[in-house]
């Protein structure tokens, strides 16, 4: 049996509410209300909770049932299961009654045969609701233009791609991230030299001291983010920041609808290594960087202590562009709060060769005059001599 999922309907004339990056609002694409969305939030809450609530109490009966109904003859079925069907779950549409198949961990999505944006009870409540959410700030189009100026003053990039360049997929969506707070306590060794040089007749003497610095400090971090989405590849995700935290604000589902979003699948616990390892370097940098006034400095040894570690659960906005050329696909991304861009381009081998031509023709010239000028000062030193 499919679970209901929960649509968000304009109260007016019950169509599909979408979340506009442009007003902020929620928007009725037919009768074009427009409603904010602590409105429609305080409208739903219930609702909300009963299919929440619906949700778990129909797992708690699947699991039951299968638990009454084991045989005392079982069949391998490894065959018949693949990881892909594992991880998927079956939803019944409210508003047209077709079974919408998504992702174990989906929290938000839209119905495939309707178009309306819809919300999974159950994935938002709890422990799995996020503490906050940044809401989308650009739309489809501003990153579609964001992907053609991504392409403009690329010198070597192969003229057919921007012409040819197929966009397969262009999604906005929820990012699941942790973001850790608390405190580091820092130290850092490193020896130091400073160098004088003066002339004594035909000598050039050289003193060197050398000196022992220590540096010691204590640093509050707050919201070092890093990424909950196995899906996502982390260097894109590293790639986009920083987000503006000042647009944090407490999590609502009303921000969903029109986008997709996940729920975490990578846990704090699995994420605090990482973001205490950009926590520790942040304050290493810092550290360093108040070592001046040395000729050479090199680093001895280095210790970082954190502690009163927290952590915050929050959605942020990504808009994830997949596109083809020969036959090989390309990822890009863009913040969905300050518009930054991000995403490898290909490079033409024939622009490249032709960049390696004129490198080798000008250190070819290079050596030719060169090699003149020295038999220009020959010449001259035989002379005078």
């Amino acid at each position: 049996m499919a679970e209901q999922i929960t649509n968000y309907k304009c109260p007016a004339c019950t169509g599909p509410l979408k979340f506009s990056s442009t007003t902020g609002k929620l928007e009725c694409e037919y009768c074009g209300g427009s409603f904010d969305p602590k409105e429609i939030e305080s409208m739903y809450a219930q609702k909300d909770e009963k299919a929440a609530e619906a949700f778990n109490k129909e797992q708690e009966k699947q699991e039951k049932q299968q638990e009454e109904q084991k045989e005392e003859i079982s069949w391998d079925t490894s065959a018949e299961q693949n990881t892909e069907t594992m991880n998927m779950k079956t939803y019944s549409c409210p508003s047209c009654g077709a079974e919408v198949i998504c992702e174990v961990t989906t929290a938000a999505t839209s119905c495939p045969y309707c178009g309306n944006p819809s919300i999974v009870p159950g994935q938002m409540t709890g422990s799995l609701k996020p503490d906050f959410i940044i809401p989308f700030k650009f739309n489809k189009e501003n990153a579609q233009q964001a992907l053609l100026n991504h392409y403009k003053h690329k010198k070597f990039l192969p003229k057919t791609f921007s012409e040819m360049n197929q966009i397969e997929k262009i999604q906005g969506l929820y990012v699941p991230f942790w973001f850790f707070d608390g405190t580091a306590d820092g130290s850092l060794t490193c020896s130091a030299s400073n160098s004088t040089s003066h002339r004594s007749g035909d000598y050039i003497n050289t003193t060197t001291k050398h000196y022992n610095v220590q540096r010691a400090g204590t640093v509050d971090f707050y919201h070092i983010p890093t990424d909950a989405s196995k899906k996502m590849p982390d260097d894109l995700m590293d790639s986009i920041e920083p987000y503006d935290y000042s647009g944090l604000i407490p999590f609502s589902t009303a921000y969903l609808p029109g986008f997709l979003a996940d729920k975490f699948d990578v846990t704090k616990e699995e994420s605090t290594e990482r973001a205490c390892t950009r926590a520790k370097n942040s304050v290493q940098q810092l550290l360093r960087s108040t070592i001046n006034g040395y000729g050479t400095v090199s680093t001895i040894g280095s210790h970082t202590n954190i502690k009163n570690l927290k952590a915050h659960y929050a959605f942020l906005p990504v808009w994830l562009i997949h596109t083809k050329w020969n036959d090989k696909d390309f990822l890009f991304a863009m913040n969905g709060q300050t518009g930054k861009f991000v995403g490898n381009l290909p490079a033409s081998p024939g622009k490249l060769n032709a960049l390696l031509l004129g490198l080798t023709a000008g250190i070819g010239a290079l050596v030719f005059f060169t090699r003149i000028a020295d038999f220009i000062v020959l010449i001259i030193r035989e002379f005078l001599s």
